[in-house]
């Protein structure tokens, strides 16, 4: 049985932060643990070329994000973890894809939207300070996805559009191509916490109130004292609710210490001391994971090898893979004519199956011999998946033709044997 793929990027364009590290960085080293999963982790640096325009920056962040994650408890021999411009097939599949999406359907992208939107407010050009880059966001970001066929992508709410948009880029792929891709799904996940930031909004570089998760003790005990609180004196009940300090508490304890914490809300306990307790178990979680992290920023050349060799499983999908792609849209070497037409020619001696749609609005397949003899005829199916699972059923076990009523005069031996010359060739 093969596996669940999930893939999840990191953009290299900032510092990782506390809520980094609990609405992303930990549920997702805790998901690659899980058994049937095949994991792909990626440093989105190309992403990261559309906003930033500092080289230095970007370098930075991609050893930060690098050096985090493998801290945290990222297992490079489990996952696969690389860095995506080290992967040259992306950037070639970006332009497959471009080829068959439509304009449209980037016109209605949330990010370029906004960027028009905000220009027609302004009065100046919709397009103005608009790069081509921005606008083919979601193509680059299907190639990411559907070059390792992931199954599924966890993505927040905001995300959604995207992977709805590598769906749609994927299916006009395989309807003029054949069958290459897996449609993706998005995960939500429901629980992940959102951290508010030292001013009580969500933590977010953009509003500049982030803590970063591996600050040095001292700034990081500076920084949480920083944290904003009402007036109330020490004795006076304080609530929970509303409380940035409690929230970000609740992220990192157990749920005995979040419940010692609420009665100390209670009884009053003075915001200095509340701030010691936080600080206390942000620093208990994170110290050891601080030490590694400390010790391979001062050796970047261990990260280099690690994505290096990250890269190297990546490519060993991507690289056969794309090899399909291009014989499928046909760059492919000429050399081979000959021996595609006599390939066709042996195909079109084989049976086949035959999928389509009927009026009824439901999808139906049948197999014909090599004349167009009909051999078996299919019920009906809710979806064009549904239906192909049933014929790649049929292809793989003839135990699967049980579940089909004979065409008049065919027996299903006879249907079998047709079966096994498809097997035979594949």
């Amino acid at each position: 049985m093969r596996s669940t793929r999930v893939l999840t990027g990191i953009t290299t364009s900032g510092t990782p932060h506390l809520g980094n590290y609990v609405g992303a960085i930990r549920p997702a080293i805790a998901a690659s643990r899980a058994s049937g999963v095949e994991s792909f982790y990626f440093l989105a640096d190309y992403h990261a070329l559309i906003k930033i325009d500092e080289p230095a920056r970007i370098q930075r962040s991609t050893l930060e994000i690098a050096a985090t994650w493998i801290a945290a408890g990222l297992d490079p021999e489990r996952v696969t973890f690389y860095r995506q411009s080290d992967i040259p097939e992306i950037p070639e599949l970006t332009w497959f894809l471009t080829c068959v999406c439509g304009k449209g359907l980037l016109n209605r992208a949330h990010a370029y939207k906004a960027s028009v939107d905000k220009n027609n407010a302004a009065g100046v050009d919709p397009d103005a300070d608009v790069t081509a880059g921005l606008f083919m966001y979601p193509v680059l970001m299907a190639a990411d996805i559907l070059m390792f066929n992931a199954h599924r992508v966890p993505v927040g709410r905001d995300q959604i559009q995207h992977i709805e948009m590598a769906r749609d880029m994927a299916a006009s792929f395989n309807h003029r191509y054949g069958e290459h891709f897996v449609l993706p799904e998005a995960a939500i996940e429901e629980s992940v916490a959102t951290l508010p930031g030292l001013d009580g909004r969500k933590m977010s570089k953009s509003y500049d109130n982030t803590i970063p998760l591996f600050a040095p003790r001292e700034q990081l005990k500076k920084l949480i004292a920083g944290i904003k609180t009402d007036s109330r004196a020490p004795g006076e009940p304080k609530d929970t609710e509303g409380s940035a300090l409690f929230q970000i508490y609740q992220a990192f304890a157990t749920p005995d210490e979040t419940v010692a914490l609420r009665q100390a809300y209670a009884d009053g306990i003075a915001w200095a001391d509340a701030k010691q307790v936080l600080f206390e178990r942000i620093d208990h979680e994170i110290a050891p994971m601080r030490e590694t992290y400390e010790s391979l920023m001062r050796h970047p050349e261990r990260l280099e090898d690690l994505l290096l060799a990250g890269a190297a499983k990546a490519r060993a999908i991507a690289t056969p893979f794309t090899a399909k792609l291009r014989h499928a849209v046909g760059l492919r070497d000429l050399r081979a004519q000959g021996t595609e037409k006599q390939a066709k020619a042996a195909k079109a001696a084989l049976p086949s199956f035959k999928q389509y749609r009927e009026s009824d609005g439901q999808f139906y397949f049948k197999l014909v011999d090599a004349q167009g003899k009909l051999l078996l005829q299919s019920a009906a199916y809710a979806s064009p998946k549904d239906a192909g699972q049933a014929i790649r059923a049929l292809q793989q076990d003839d135990a699967a033709l049980a579940q089909f009523a004979p065409v008049g005069g065919i027996s299903q031996q006879e249907v079998a044997q047709a079966l096994h010359q498809l097997r035979d060739v594949a």
